[in-house]
């Protein structure tokens, strides 16, 4: 959410900051603009809506120089429009800012209480106030004492008009990375922005400070003391951030998922020993064993991955498991402690939500574990060790393959904790291992029903409402169909349990809403059946996900989506796939923004 890129060497800079906007535009932004310094005075370009908007202004009126700062700015406080874009300037201070200063209307009032006049609704101003108030010291120390006064999160790169040679950099739960040039250096909210140019970067910590210049790169704490950060050298394929030939990012990343899945699984499955592999997760056996509860903290698409991993570890490991909206979690004064393990879920590592509650949840004892997709992210730093989801890099704002490689890792750490409590026979351990090395073949199977999901979806894009039906671990497959219907399409979308559907939602059934309910064969189908055919007995049209039944269930529906059969608690990882290219062909239909759905961001990293 945001994006930040800044610039200090001896280069042109305007166009490297647009281009490094336009690398970070998966989190999201409804504004834009850039800082840059001419060698004698700060210019900047501003202007609301997408980046296309910031470069025709830009190609009207260049700038040129060789220290700049650039943002990408999804609102929060005031509305998405040029006065409220960053980069931000009061006298000589220019602010490009992520995050959400919590007091900013105190500091507002002391502001203006003391003369300041105010350009925008931004809490980012503010910060840009603070700065100029400060009459003392080198650009470091004034940022050092303005944020001592702000309580939130930020992600800072600062710019003083009266010195051209160095911008100053500065994190707190808000991400922010540092690039390692010959004779430049640059800094980002996200690695993409700055990987045309450097692959050495400096993941700072919470309370750090960079000061950037070109030579070189000097690093304080929180205190002022002078700090060392190890670089690290990314070795990411540039060229994963390209379509390659697919219409839209979201549907390469559909079509990446078999790959993804086993890069997730690839090193961690013994069929020799029968067993999971998960290196760096190092739980005392002893502990395991008095395990009492694990508390699954996660929001959006991850909560859904949450969902379906409560079914497969109480079912394998035999140990209570409670999903939690992380966003709804820390303000409740949750119950946890030193014999709860809490499992953290995030495709960025960077949720401002997950974040907070898992820190909630260590402060009151709970051990932690992340599953994330982002190495060196906040998460990962913060969690006692973390299953990788080697999902690689996803664009698309709507997530699927971070969807099903979480789904993944889960299920090897279902797995794992199983045969670690030996609740896990060694019969249904094997099955599950086979059934998920083949997970990978059977997907490709379903992406091959690309083209006949597209073609039945002609008769649903003018569908205002859509009702999805699962039971079990089908339930979250239904939860996760609706919101990436109802994130690319903007067409209102509930996901509900096929058996509460008679205690409200049935009243909303008629011929003119599309009802899509997950029955594959497996224990709960008969039940999914009879709910399918009370939609059907009052006129709803009804779009199927099946597997073996596909014959059986084919005359009672108006379309019939089919997937493979394997293990019952593997299932989801196959019923989502038709889901998600129903969503997306429905969107392209409508010809809405499916990489960048509008109010969407990639990354929240703000509460």
């Amino acid at each position: 959410m945001c994006g930040i890129v800044g610039y200090v060497g001896n280069a042109s800079c305007g166009s490297l900051l647009i281009d490094g906007l336009r690398r970070l535009e998966y989190r999201g932004y409804d504004s834009a603009g850039v800082a840059i310094h001419d060698g004698e005075r700060v210019h900047r370009r501003r202007a609301e809506g997408k980046l296309a908007a910031l470069e025709q202004r830009f190609r009207e009126d260049p700038v040129e120089g060789t220290t700049g700062i650039g943002h990408t700015r999804w609102a929060t406080h005031g509305a998405p429009v040029e006065r409220n874009a960053h980069p931000h300037q009061v006298g000589p201070i220019v602010v490009c800012h992520n995050g959400i200063i919590e007091n900013h209307l105190e500091l507002r009032e002391a502001l203006e209480r003391r003369g300041a006049r105010f350009e925008s609704e931004t809490d980012t101003e503010i910060v840009a106030h603070l700065i100029a108030e400060q009459d003392s010291g080198t650009l470091l120390e004034r940022v050092r004492r303005a944020v001592q006064q702000v309580r939130g999160s930020y992600g800072l790169v600062v710019l003083d008009e009266r010195d051209p040679t160095r911008i100053v950099a500065a994190r707190q739960a808000s991400p922010l990375v540092v690039g390692l040039g010959d004779g430049e250096q640059f800094a980002a909210s996200d690695v993409p922005a700055i990987m045309a140019h450097t692959r050495d970067v400096v993941f700072l910590e919470d309370g750090d400070f960079a000061e950037l210049t070109a030579a070189a790169v000097r690093y304080e704490d929180a205190d002022g003391r002078p700090v060392q950060r190890t670089a690290r050298r990314i070795l990411w394929d540039p060229i994963a951030a390209e379509k390659q030939g697919f219409k839209h990012f979201m549907l390469k990343e559909i079509h990446e998922q078999p790959d993804r899945i086993v890069d997730t699984l690839r090193g961690r499955i013994s069929l020799e020993r029968n067993t999971v592999e998960l290196p760096g997760v190092d739980l005392d056996p002893a502990w395991v064993s008095g395990l009492r509860r694990i508390v699954i903290l996660a929001c959006g698409t991850s909560f859904h991955a949450g969902l379906v991993a409560r079914y497969a570890i109480e079912q394998l490991a035999r140990v209570p498991v409670d999903v939690e909206l992380a966003s709804e979690f820390r303000y409740r004064d949750p119950i946890v402690d030193s014999d709860t393990l809490v499992l953290a879920i995030s495709q960025s590592g960077e949720t401002a939500d997950t974040l907070a509650a898992t820190r909630e949840a260590m402060r009151l004892g709970a051990r932690s574990l992340a599953v994330c997709n982002v190495m060196e992210s906040s998460l990962t730093r913060l969690c006692a060790a973390t299953v990788y989801t080697h999902a690689g890099p996803e664009i698309g704002v709507a997530s699927t393959k971070a969807f099903t490689t979480q789904l993944t890792a889960l299920y090897l750490f279902a797995i794992w904790l199983g045969r670690l409590r030996g609740t896990l026979g060694d019969e249904r351990c094997a099955t599950l291992l086979r059934d998920l090395r083949e997970v990978p073949r059977h997907i490709e199977t379903c992406l091959e029903q690309e083209e006949r999901i597209r073609q039945l979806c002609r008769h649903y894009a003018d569908a205002t409402s859509f009702l999805f039906l699962g039971r079990g671990p089908q339930h979250p497959i239904a939860l996760e169909g609706a919101l990436k219907l109802k994130e690319i399409s903007y067409i209102h979308a509930e996901g509900y349990a096929a058996g509460e559907m008679k205690h409200g939602p049935i009243a909303l059934i008629d011929e003119r809403l599309p009802v899509v309910v997950v029955a594959p064969e497996n224990s709960q189908f008969e039940k999914v059946f009879s709910n399918l055919e009370e939609v059907r007995a009052r006129g709803g049209r009804v779009l199927a996900v099946a597997s073996t039944n596909a014959e059986q269930i084919r005359p009672h529906v108006h379309e019939l989506m089919v997937v493979p059969q394997v293990d019952e608690l593997l299932q989801p990882l196959l019923t989502v796939i038709p889901l998600q290219l129903l969503a997306y062909a429905i969107a392209d239909f409508k010809g809405t923004d499916i990489d960048q759905p509008r109010n969407l961001a990639k990354s929240v990293t703000v509460e």
